[in-house]
């Protein structure tokens, strides 16, 4: 049991960090799972994972949410459905829950498919080092629009189809959708912030429906790695946050590129060997 939890905070630490940063989550589960073994690398453990980032989420933002959820609830009481009176923070609110519908759709279309037959190896090399160009390319060719209130609803559905993408193991969840605001004129930290701010919805609605499946499943789940697992993504989650959004503020994400495009080759060439 001590060794599924030392596995269990060795796989929290490594959610929190590849969650938020521009690298793939789902993709280094997938080689650390290789490396540490299978046995807590099941998917209700990935997405207990991922509720604890979006716990870091929801409470490194916490006043933002506030501001959504008091705009919305006045601007409904007041303005009805006449969205073109809601105030900024609402509009930023339905800009998120429109960009969460792609991966809605998508998920419950093809998750099986993704679980079944992409969580592999060789799929994120291939993932790794191409997204690894379009990231790149989309943050290099990116903006310098440096306010969330300009993210309307067609801009907000683009972004939420990158990230339905990003479904398939090593894209990056957050690349892909920071790469997208980018390639829609968004400065760094504000395409950094939107794509903090879709993770919530998307992960919480991911991790109820894996929980509802998993708890109609014989086997009984290990509650205890599990939270421990959840608990330190939560807190790791925080400060990677703090840091990455300091970090964008100064510098691209080149550093991001030529890593996914290392661990891309470094397990490629594992593989070939018979290592992984």
């Amino acid at each position: 049991m001590i060794d599924e939890f030392a596995r269990a905070v060795v796989l929290g630490i490594v959610q929190a960090v590849t969650e938020f940063l521009p690298i793939s989550s789902s993709g280094h589960l997938v080689l650390a799972a290789e490396v540490v073994g299978r046995s807590v690398d099941t998917l209700t453990f990935d997405v207990a994972l991922h509720l604890g980032t979006m716990v870091a989420v929801i409470g490194y933002f916490w006043r933002d949410w506030a501001r959504m959820a008091g705009a919305v609830l006045y601007d409904l009481a007041r303005h009805g459905p006449r969205m073109s009176r809601w105030s900024h923070p609402s509009r930023l609110a339905l800009s998120i829950a429109c960009a969460t519908l792609p991966a809605v759709a998508a998920g419950f279309l093809l998750q099986d498919v993704i679980d079944e037959r992409l969580r592999r190896p060789e799929v994120v090399v291939a993932t790794l080092i191409g997204f690894a160009l379009v990231i790149g390319a989309l943050d290099a060719w990116g903006g310098t629009v440096g306010r969330l209130a300009d993210m309307d609803l067609p801009r907000a559905f683009v972004v939420g189809i990158a990230q339905a993408v990003a479904l398939v193991p090593g894209v990056s969840r957050s690349g892909i959708t920071i790469a997208a605001a980018r390639g829609l004129g968004f400065d760094r930290p504000t395409a950094a912030r939107f794509s903090f701010l879709l993770s919530a919805p998307a992960v919480l609605g991911a991790g109820v429906l894996q929980f509802a499946g998993a708890m109609r499943e014989p086997e009984p789940l290990a509650w205890g790695p599990l939270l421990v697992g959840a608990g330190v993504a939560a807190v790791a989650g925080a400060l990677v946050i703090r840091g990455f959004l300091a970090f964008v503020s100064r510098r691209t994400l080149a550093l991001f590129v030529w890593y996914r495009i290392a661990l891309g080759l470094a397990t490629l060439v594992a593989i070939l060997l018979g290592a992984l």
